[in-house]
């Protein structure tokens, strides 16, 4: 006689890959990187003018804080990164759905996208100096026009890989060509589009430390580029500390945004 065959349950996956949060192991490798560091400063591998220890960079942090000047410093840059981002952001997905939408937008548009997005826009900053002056156009500027790229690429891209049997299910059913973009292929353009934040996020924080060190007074980018010139590296790295916590700021929020956005995608 057979054994009759025992049931295993098997796990759903349907939804792909799901990687677990490790927070505490990413704390635990940061730890061990600063310790490592801190360590080599202190027996003398390290020499403090090719690398100051952590400790002299947070001493420096402080000193920063307690004087006032870290939040004119970091209100500055944080004003125009939000305005530069978000206004680069707004038209990037407009002119994105339009090229994805309309026949007419996207030959007309996309060679144009092509030909200036590999453009470093850093080189266009003393053009739009001249145009916007020295002050806060230009700065604000430079990082609209850096964001603006990756967002009709990001977003022109997510439409075009909208499902089209979906598109040709909602036409199936007398859907209106609005409710098709907004039910159908917005949904469907996110997983594109939220991903391309990120990479826009992080040209927009490296554009504003180039135009803040143009004619700023504030702005952290003004800070490094004043301790690079007095050659103070536990004010530099202290200053390099805040764009990498602001780049996690704004990562964690992006994360967060697309975990609210995306829950469809269990």
């Amino acid at each position: 006689m057979t054994e009759p065959r025992v049931s295993q349950s098997v796990p759903f996956r349907g939804g792909g890959f799901s990687p677990r949060p490790r927070v505490l192991f990413g704390l635990a490798v940061m730890v061990i990187l600063i310790t490592v560091w801190e360590t080599g400063c202190r027996t003398g591998i390290i020499h403090p003018l090719v690398l100051p220890a952590p400790s002299e960079a947070a001493t420096a942090f402080m000193e920063l804080f307690e004087s006032g000047m870290l939040w004119k410093h970091l209100g500055a840059s944080l004003s125009r990164l939000v305005i530069g981002w978000t206004a680069g952001t707004i038209l990037g997905i407009t002119v994105g759905f339009a090229i994805g939408l309309f026949s007419l937008a996207r030959a007309g548009l996309v060679p144009l996208v092509a030909a200036i997005f590999p453009i470093p826009k850093i080189a266009l900053l003393p053009l739009f100096i001249i145009w916007f002056g020295i002050g806060e156009g230009s700065k604000v500027a430079t990082i609209l026009f850096g964001t603006f790229f990756p967002t009709v690429v990001a977003t022109y891209g997510g439409v075009d890989n909208v499902d089209r049997g979906l598109i040709r299910m909602g036409q199936s059913f007398g859907l209106s060509w609005f409710s098709i973009v907004r039910k159908i292929i917005l949904p469907g353009a996110l997983p594109a589009i939220l991903p391309g934040f990120r990479i826009s996020a992080a040209i927009a924080i490296v554009l504003l430390v180039a135009a803040e060190m143009i004619g700023a007074e504030f702005g952290v980018g003004a800070y490094i580029l004043m301790a690079g010139s007095l050659m103070a590296m536990d004010q530099l790295i202290a200053g390099v500390a805040i764009l990498s916590t602001i780049g996690l700021t704004v990562s964690w929020i992006i994360g967060r945004t697309e975990k609210a956005l995306l829950r469809w995608r269990v």
